[in-house]
């Protein structure tokens, strides 16, 4: 089984590259943030006590985040791989993810690192946030507060996957075709 992680900053094009990596590898896609939208819009128990982290830009618990991966990896066993949009997102969510996946005597092949500068991720944001109507994208400020949640809390599970020979970077800038060519090469070598 093909378990890439897809990984940057709040901007940087992951949904976009996996969706494009999920139709040439045949894989499934799995992007905690829709799965938590999804449930915010059902009006669901976890939507709503979600819909505060969301607003503000701050990470959702670990607890809530690894039960629904967990829930997801159950119920597609017989998938040819995963592409993991936005997860894990802390050490703690990439060890558990880890122990998860052994479990089933699976591992991460690679995580891609999509690198993108902080002025070009805010002016992303600002123009999807004028066609998507989400409230997260719309602020400069919110949209700050998510690159820097995501720098002082996320960007250090790239050093657990280093440790374990399973982390690239790519560079995340110029035409999504550029950009899906540099994660395929990636991918490629990992498999």
């Amino acid at each position: 089984m093909l378990n890439i992680i897809l990984f940057g900053a709040p901007g940087c094009g992951k949904g976009t590259q996996a969706a494009r990596i999920k139709e040439k590898y045949n894989i499934n896609h799995i992007s905690t943030g829709e799965v938590i939208r999804g449930e915010i819009a059902r009006g669901t128990e976890l939507g709503k006590s979600m819909q505060s982290y969301i607003e503000s830009g701050r990470l959702a618990p670990d607890s809530i985040v690894i039960g629904m991966i967990r829930n997801y990896l159950k119920e597609h066993r017989d998938a040819a791989g995963n592409i993991f949009d936005g997860f894990p997102r802390t050490t703690a969510q990439a060890e558990e993810f880890d122990r998860i996946l052994a479990e089933d005597g699976e591992s991460v092949n690679v995580m891609v690192y999509m690198d993108v500068p902080e002025e070009e991720l805010v002016k992303r944001i600002l123009l999807r946030g004028k066609d998507s109507g989400r409230a997260d994208d719309a602020s400069e400020d919110v949209i700050r507060n998510r690159i820097s949640v995501y720098r002082d809390q996320t960007a250090v599970v790239a050093d657990h996957y280093d440790k374990h020979g399973k982390y690239a970077a790519i560079d995340g800038v110029g035409s999504m075709d550029e950009v899906f060519d540099r994660i395929c090469e990636v991918i490629d070598a990992n498999r």
